[in-house]
This record gives structure tokens, sequence and C-alpha cells, in this order.
């Protein structure tokens, strides 16, 4: 994380040559996680299903820095060699099918993944005799549609769809390994991602930018109306290592973080196309069944309790953004 100090409890040596397991190296947050590890000088292993050449984990020499492993997350005989062989002592899950539409379109590969996958490394870490702290990356989907905004830790998980259910019972099976088996498990609940590195173009911002480097109408599935959270990956990285460290004084808890700036789906579109000097329209499709209307996270609990806040402002955070995108397409 150049050019910005990480919260004070990350700095003085406390990943040196510690060994992580993250699930999901090659995603958006995955890469930035593996990245802020390596700088913090971690002994890493990742966990990888597919190969994308794009990705920075396999484009650059980061690559060459970790310990990759090819393979499924549901498969907990691998996932028990892993946690062994590489005799891990904190573990991120990351990994899961993260996008909405496919879950519509595929709802079983949703849930084998999102929640058959959660409990098969729960499942692992639970024999493993090595194993301290384990942080499970929820979301704020997890808690469905709640009649109030923002969302609190104190609300169910009632998520309505595929997606939704998916992140609403890998958190309850998160909470469940904590409560009956006294697993180091904290729970994250972030808001919407965004960064460099996200190849995921049906996703608004990576969407944008691309479209406006080539000169095309942003498009908005929606009507543009929903209100979202949108928040800056590096300072969702920054939070998970601050929970991974405090996991074992909170098991079974949940955090929400969030930058708690929200808007809607059309205004966060323009800040983009703004910052990118363009004067392009958002083409605007309406057509995005299931969407909820408002959601977003207040971050109080975490605030007070892990005395955590965003590195970055949102301006910040797009600039950096955006930048990536154009050494990308460059």
């Amino acid at each position: 994380m150049a050019n910005r100090a990480l919260p004070l409890e990350i700095v003085v040596n406390y990943w040196l040559d510690r060994p992580v397991f993250v699930t999901g190296g090659s995603g958006l947050v995955g890469q930035w996680l593996l990245k802020a590890l390596v700088k913090e000088k971690a002994d890493v292993v990742c966990l990888v299903r597919d190969w994308r050449p794009q990705s920075e984990l396999f484009g650059g020499d980061l690559i060459s820095k970790v310990s990759v492993v090819r393979g499924e997350l549901q498969d907990q005989a691998l996932l028990e060699r892993i946690l062994g062989e590489y005799e891990v002592d904190t573990v991120f899950h990351l990994a899961a099918q993260t996008i909405a539409t496919i879950a519509n379109r595929n709802p079983i590969s949703t849930f084998d993944s999102n929640i058959r996958g959660t409990w098969s490394l729960l499942e692992a870490c639970r024999r493993s005799s090595l194993v301290k702290q384990i942080v499970i990356a929820s979301s704020d989907k997890a808690y469905g549609e709640p009649e109030t905004v923002p969302y609190t830790e104190d609300m169910p998980m009632c998520g309505n769809y595929p997606y939704d259910v998916s992140k609403s019972c890998a958190d309850l099976i998160a909470q469940t390994y904590a409560n009956t088996y006294n697993l180091p498990v904290a729970i994250s609940r972030c808001a919407n991602f965004y960064g460099g590195g996200d190849l995921n173009w049906n996703r608004i911002v990576p969407g944008t930018i691309r479209s406006v480097i080539r000169g095309q109408r942003p498009v908005i599935r929606s009507d543009g109306t929903p209100i979202r959270d949108f928040f800056y990956v590096e300072d969702g990285i920054a939070a998970y290592m601050l929970l991974a460290q405090k996991a074992s004084a909170w098991k079974g808890e949940a955090f929400n973080f969030s930058a708690e700036n929200p808007q809607t789906v059309l205004s966060f579109t323009q800040e983009i196309i703004k910052m990118m000097g363009s004067n392009l329209e958002p083409e605007i499709l309406g057509d995005a069944p299931h969407e909820i209307q408002r959601q977003y996270l207040g971050s109080a609990k975490a605030r007070e309790l892990l005395d955590w806040k965003p590195l970055f402002s949102q301006t910040e955070g797009l600039q950096r953004t955006v930048d990536w995108y154009k050494r990308f397409f460059k």
C-alpha cells in the first residue's frame, strides 16, 4: 500500500514469516491482500481454481513470491493438506462466486462454491491444531433487504436471492463453527468493493472505466437509482489484516466495513466519468431484476471496537483505480 501508512497494529512485524493461507488469490480483493502480505513479509500460500492470465497474481512478479495451489475450495482433503503441510497459522477466506447476475442464472454452482466451500474450509480448520485465526469474508448482501438503513451487525441474515442467500448461509456457518467449536473465526461484512485489478467488466467501476477509455457510453444495468456503499479495496485489505490479528478476541463476531458514503449508482458512475475528463452520458438499461433499492452499512462497531477507519477518501480511491486501468489498457 504505497504512500499510505497501515494502522499501527499491522506495522510492527506482526506478519513477518507468519504462515498465511488465502483463498481466492486471483480475485480483486485476493490479489491486493496477497500484495499486502508479501510486503509485510508473510509466508503466503493461496488456493486458485482458474488460471486468469490478466490477474495481477499471474501477470506480474507476485506469483514468484507466494506458493500457489490449484484446486477446488470444496475439496476438504486438499484444504487439510494445505493447512498441515504449510503449517498455516492464519486463514483468509475470500474465494466465492461474487456476481449476482451469474448467481441468478446458475444458483447451484454459486451455492456449491459459497456455502459448501465455506464449511469445507472451516471443517479443515477445525481439524488443524495449528490455525490460530480465521477471517471469513461475508458481505453486505448477507443482510438481504432490511427495512431500515444503514445495516448494523445485530440485524439477521435474511438473503432472498441466490447470491444473497449464499452469503447469509456462509456467514451463519462461520458463526456456528465459532460458537460450537470455539474456532477463532471473525467475519467481515464489506460494502461494494472497487479498485484496480477487477476484471469483471459487468461491475459498475471497471465497466465504466473501460467504456470511457474506449470512447463508449458506460452502461448501467439498473435504472441508476439504487443506493449503495462503494468501498476502496486497499481500505478493505487494511480492515481484513486488522481483523485477523484480533480474531481470537472476537470469535464469532461480525464487523461491517464501509466508507459510510451512500450514493446512487448513477451519481457514482457520473463521478467516475467526470474524473476521467469525459462528457459521455451513461446508457441506463433499467434491466436489473431483484435489485435491492437501498443497501449500505454502518461501521460504528468496527470504529469503536477495532479502532478502524478508512485510509482513503473516495476521490483518492477512485483516482488510484482509474490510474490502474489506464496503465492496464495502455
